[in-house]
């Protein structure tokens, strides 16, 4: 019998409401005017009314469990629902079980490779490897006594500074979050009368938390090439920190265009690029000028790739959203000056944790920071009253 050796893995199905990685996942809403967030949608006005209408809850949020011969058990929460437990018990434990779970590097590059026909760089097959790399890293951790940011190089910071995510710019700041980035309402769709109204709305965010204050606008993939150009200029004096994900992921060499027509802003994307390969391109032709990959997605062993490959060109890497995960990676990474806390109370204006009910004591901010304990893997413990179905 070896402690380290893969005998069993789990997966279920989140069933309790705003818990886990589904963050759309909520009875209430998200923000409450759920339909004003610009999106890839919102061009097409029959599906304007929320973006659950076009189905952006629809996989819902998993739970994974690696079990080994001894009974060590390591637990991440993923993205995926039911498609992603069928390909964990249909496909991955062929991989897993009998394998050394600190074997991470062959057992990513097996997956990975197994999947090529049929996954791509992004989507939900990538993003259950993820999962099942976060539920290793969380066992080993636990077998070693180890947190996570230990085994990855240690803290490089005592604490993490975070920003906001959320529709309350200046209630963040009164916080005491380094930043704020607020959702974009309106996109192409809605024409020179939505610019305008974005325009409003950041110059007024900017009057009201001052010049010096970190503030950033995310786009969330809704955007094409003249609009992002457009809404640059309309807003240069906003000075933004920066403007996130304003295109789809896919299209790099518009990226690229884009930061060429407007080199004086800052431009950041990643959260739906899901692997080195995607990061590569706009690494090198820094298309833009911080990376966002999010670990509940890419994972904790991808993400290193990812940042090692920035690191050669002095990019900064702030993770998009990712809780736990993300602060592990963050409070470790030089090329990270903070991290995002995306705020998921109904209206934005309270401290919930990012995972929501999944774990009992996962960290939140204090005063604008985020400090990790010293418990094994990620910290987190399983809330034993979230309902869980197993597949």
């Amino acid at each position: 019998m070896n402690k380290f050796i893969i005998s069993d893995i789990k997966v279920s199905i989140v069933k309790t409401q705003s818990a886990g990685a589904d963050y759309t996942d909520h009875a209430e809403g998200h923000w409450i005017n759920d339909s004003i967030v610009a999106n890839p949608m919102s061009r097409y006005t029959q599906f304007q009314e929320s973006r659950a209408k076009w189905g952006m809850d629809a996989i819902k949020g998993i739970f994974i469990e690696v079990i080994t011969e001894t009974g060590e058990r390591g637990f991440a929460t993923a993205y995926g629902g039911y498609l992603a437990s069928w390909i964990i018990k249909n496909h991955f434990n062929r991989f897993l079980i009998g394998a050394d779970a600190r074997d991470l590097n062959i057992l990513y590059d097996q997956m990975y490779r197994a999947s090529i026909s049929y996954s791509g760089q992004n989507g939900v097959v990538i993003n259950t490897i993820a999962g099942i790399d976060l539920a290793l890293w969380d066992l080993i951790g636990k077998i070693r006594g180890e947190p996570v940011y230990k085994m990855i190089g240690g803290k490089v910071r005592d604490s993490l500074q975070t920003y906001v995510t959320g529709p309350e710019a200046k209630l963040y700041q009164d916080w005491g979050h380094a930043g704020s980035k607020i959702p974009l309402p309106y996109g192409p769709g809605d024409g020179t009368e939505g610019l305008k109204k974005n325009r409003e709305l950041i110059m007024d965010t900017r009057k009201t938390v001052g010049p010096d204050y970190k503030l950033m606008v995310d786009c969330y993939m809704s955007l094409d090439v003249p609009y992002a150009i457009d809404l640059a200029n309309a807003v240069r004096e906003a000075n933004l920190f920066w403007i996130e994900e304003a295109l789809p992921p896919h299209d790099l060499e518009s990226h690229k265009y884009v930061k060429k027509a407007c080199p004086w802003q800052k431009w950041s994307t990643g959260e739906h690029t899901n692997t080195r390969y995607g990061f590569r391109k706009i690494i090198e032709d820094r298309s833009v000028d911080i990376l966002q990959p999010d670990l509940t997605l890419n994972g904790m062993t991808e993400t290193l790739r990812i940042a090692a490959m920035a690191s050669a060109y002095d990019m900064m890497v702030i993770p998009h959203c990712s809780g736990v995960y993300a602060y592990n990676f963050g409070i470790s990474s030089p090329l990270t000056p903070f991290n995002e806390f995306i705020n998921l109370s109904p209206k934005g204006d309270k401290i919930t944790p990012v995972f929501g009910k999944i774990f009992t004591n996962e960290p939140v901010p204090v005063n604008g920071e985020i400090t990790l304990t010293d418990l094994p893997g990620f910290g987190v413990e399983l809330n034993d009253e979230v309902e869980l179905e197993e597949i």
